[in-house]
Parts: C-alpha cells; structure tokens; sequence
C-alpha cells in the first residue's frame, strides 16, 4: 500500500499574467491560507505575459494585508515540447483563423490537460489539495479542453492516478468577460481593477505597445476584443447601477 501525501487546505493557482488567472489569483487569496502560483513557458507567442507575473504578484500583495501574508512561492514550468508539436496562432507567427474542424487556430491541443496534470504533479509535492485554473465555458472562444464536463474528468483520473482528493476550482467557469471585471471588482475594489488593466497581458500577439482602456494589446485579436467587450460592458453596468442609486 503506497503511504499517501499529506495535503494541506492550501492552493495552487495557474497564473499566466493574464486577466482571467489574475482574477482567480485574487479569488483564491481571499478563501485559502496559503497559495501559490504557477506558470508554463511553452513557448507561446505571447510569452510577454510572464513576465507581467511578478510585478502582478507584488500588487496583489500591496492590496490586502491578508493576501499579503497567505501568498506563498511561485514556479515557473518550461512546456517546451508543447510549442514544439502545437502548429497553432498562439506558438507560430501564423494568422488567426477558424480551423477546418471548426476550432480557432489559437487553440493548443492538450493544453490545459497538460497544464492541470503538471500542476497537480507541483502541487502534490507542495502538499496542496486545491487547483485553481481560469477555465470558461462563457467565454472560451470553442475550447474543448475550457469545458466544464473536461475539468470534471481531469479531476478523476488526477486524484485516481495520484491517489489524491485535489479539488479542481474554476470560478470563471460560468460567467463572461464582463462578470470577470465586475469579480474582480467585487474582490479588490477600483484598485484591483486598475491593476489589471495597467499590469495584465492577455492580447495574443504579445503586444505591450498600446494602451487601451481596458488595458494593453493590438485591440483586434479575439482575446483583445472579448476583453475589450467585456471591460465595456462591466463600465455600463456600473453606470447604470450608479443611476438606479
């Protein structure tokens, strides 16, 4: 009989430095006492976005005393076999467009199994039952591997493989891009907002030159638009509520 980990109610979170894994990030500090982060370099187009993290991290950090104190290591995992085998938008130079198989060429194959599955192996070592990942079915421009139903099998095979109770969070899982903006609002106030606007990267081409209002990217790629839809509808919401009151 194999003498099974000690696990603590501590969490590891999937940050990329983007506004989703943000959100969840913040999500995770303000229910779990101690969590940390996790990236993969796999060689994405769009690599820009690590190296938003640690100025990321730092704000959160300034933000709220408690998530202060309950942010513990973060790590950095190098995929990059991943980027090697996937010909997709998001690891080669190539235009964005809808696959033959109906699938945007910005979809990596096994992407997010691959990720959870080294996560899980990281957080297994760190003693860490909870996994938080920004996985969406609202949003989620097709992904079969974002879905619910995906996450939910994932979480079996990992915990029989590993003989393990992870609890695999996705608590963007049913909401859009504007309910995003709104959480994070809801967790952080005006000033959480705001670091994600100035300090986030989601834009697939890696660009950090302009800046929007909802932040910083080429503002025509999907991840651009949906982000950008999204900050708009959130500031509408807002507004309204604002009159209503």
């Amino acid at each position: 009989m194999l003498e099974k980990q000690t696990m603590t109610d501590g969490a590891l979170v999937l940050f990329s430095g983007g506004q989703d894994s943000t959100t969840c990030l913040a999500w995770a500090l303000d229910r779990f006492p101690r969590v940390e982060t996790v990236g993969f370099d796999y060689g994405q187009r769009h690599r820009v976005e690590l190296d938003c993290r640690p100025e990321l991290r730092r704000g959160l950090a300034d933000l709220n005393p408690s998530w202060a104190a309950r942010l513990g290591d973060d790590h950095t995992i190098s995929l990059d076999a991943l980027g090697k085998i996937s010909d997709t938008a998001l690891t080669t130079d190539m235009a964005i467009e809808l696959g033959k198989n109906g699938l945007p060429n910005t979809f990596v194959p096994g992407r997010n199994i691959i990720f959870l599955t080294f996560a899980a192996a990281l957080a297994y070592r760190r003693g860490l039952r909870n996994i938080i990942g920004g996985m969406c079915e609202t949003d989620f421009s097709g992904y079969p591997d974002c879905r619910d139903d995906t996450i939910k099998a994932l979480q079996v095979a990992l915990n029989l493989g590993m003989q393990q109770r992870f609890v695999l969070h996705t608590p963007l899982m049913w909401i859009d891009k504007a309910a995003t903006w709104r959480l994070a609002f809801d967790l952080g106030g005006q000033a959480l907002v705001d670091l994600v606007v100035e300090q986030t990267h989601t834009c697939y081409m890696g660009e950090r030159g302009q800046r929007h209002d909802w932040g910083y990217g080429c503002g025509v790629c999907p991840a651009c638009k949906l982000r950008a839809q999204g900050f708009a509808q959130f500031q509408q919401q807002g507004e309204m509520k604002a009159v209503a009151h």
